[in-house]
Parts: structure tokens; C-alpha cells; sequence
């Protein structure tokens, strides 16, 4: 079973809720070096900008926010080459009004935030999930089926639909693993592709995952 909870809270509440879980830190600051590629921000780099051919970008946050339109500024392909996973935002106060996304760097096409993320991030995401940390998801995968797998994320909204709040990757990484909206057959795809790199699963295998369930 997998779970997503706020990073912010204690792990002794979460463990109270879900005995003997294993917390798993999702975020870009984790200190587990394997989940820590799990991160959008984390620069893997060569991951396709959707849209733009012959654009490659070091991260899905670099994507998301590189193809961002504000009132006072375009897309910024600059951000596809930062590797530092700092430096990636794009605000408001410094931009102004955002306008949408851009559908592809050269596109005449805005799009609204939701259909930004139907279009731009989870299929970005997804191919990361696919291309860069298939090891791990498919380790992640294999000990949910006997373990509770606590995802720590920053954000915690699964609803796709939701504007409101910053969509929750670790709920994408849940959705992938199981075969859920908006990853539908991830699993059939997996088992039909069998090209996970094997090299990348002996090292999820090496990092200690923190099992705060676990007696001292």
C-alpha cells in the first residue's frame, strides 16, 4: 500500500496513524540519494520538452516553469539548462500576471493551468518515471505489495483537477505504481517493456530507506 503524507508533519503522527510504515522522503531535499531523483527537480538531464522538438531540458520543473507565460515575460528556455535544482521559480512578483503555458516553445497556443498539467506535467513527468527512475518505481512497486510505503511530499493534492492547490508528484509516483488516474496501465506498459535498468534497481536496493516504524 502506498500513502501520501505532508513532509511537514512529525514522522511520530504519521507513524501513530500508519504503524510500522516506511516513510519515504520523495522531495528534493531528501537525503536518501535514490528517492531524491524521484524529484521534479532533480536534473537528470535529456528529458523532451512536449511540444518542441529538438528541446531537451535537465528537469520537469525546469519544463514547467521554462514554458510558463506571464504578462510581463515568455517562455525561458534558459531554465531548461540548470542543473543546481535551485533558481527554478517564476513568480508573480517579479513576472506579473500569469497568462498560461505555452504549448511547445515556438507555440502560438496558451495553455490554462489544468490542461498545462494534462498536457505539460504529467506526461513530462511520466516519461521520467518511465526513462530515468523505472528501477525504482518498479522496487517501490514490489515492496508496497507487502509493506505500507509512506511518500513524504511537500504538497499532498491528488486531484488533477484541483487549481487550487500545487499538484502532489508523490501522487503521481502512487498513480504510476498502481495503475491509477492519470497513469492508467502503467503497470501493463511496464510489464510489457521489462527495460527498467537493472543497474538502478540494485541501487535502490543499496539506499536505506528510513523505517522510523522499525524498533530500535
Amino acid at each position: 500500500m502506498i500513502i501520501i503524507e505532508s513532509k511537514r508533519k512529525k514522522p511520530a503522527t504519521i507513524l501513530k496513524k500508519y504503524p510500522g510504515s516506511i516513510l519515504a522522503d520523495v522531495t528534493s531535499s531528501s537525503t536518501n540519494d535514490g528517492l531524491r531523483k524521484l524529484s521534479p527537480f532533480y536534473p537528470h538531464g535529456g528529458i523532451p520538452v512536449p511540444f518542441s522538438d529538438g528541446y531537451t531540458a535537465t528537469c520537469v520543473e525546469a519544463i514547467w516553469q521554462g514554458l510558463k507565460v506571464f504578462e510581463g515575460a515568455d517562455v525561458d528556455t534558459s531554465l531548461f539548462y540548470n542543473d543546481t535544482m535551485k533558481s527554478l521559480k517564476r513568480t508573480v512578483r517579479r513576472f506579473g500576471k500569469p497568462l498560461g503555458h505555452r504549448k511547445g516553445v515556438n507555440g502560438t497556443e496558451l495553455l490554462g493551468y489544468i490542461e498545462a498539467r494534462k498536457q505539460i506535467y504529467i506526461p513530462t513527468y511520466k516519461w521520467v518515471l518511465e526513462n530515468k527512475v523505472a528501477g525504482i518505481i518498479e522496487r517501490l512497486r514490489e515492496a508496497s505489495k507487502t509493506k505500507t510505503i509512506v511518500l513524504l511530499d511537500y504538497d499532498t493534492n491528488a486531484d488533477v483537477e484541483n487549481a487550487k492547490k500545487p499538484l502532489s508528484h508523490a501522487s503521481l509516483i502512487k498513480a504510476y505504481a498502481e495503475g491509477i488516474y492519470p497513469y492508467e496501465n502503467s503497470i501493463i506498459e511496464s510489464d510489457n517493456r521489462h527495460n527498467y535498468n537493472v543497474i538502478e534497481q540494485d541501487l535502490f536496493n543499496q539506499v536505506e530507506v528510513e523505517d522510523y516504524g522499525k524498533e530500535k
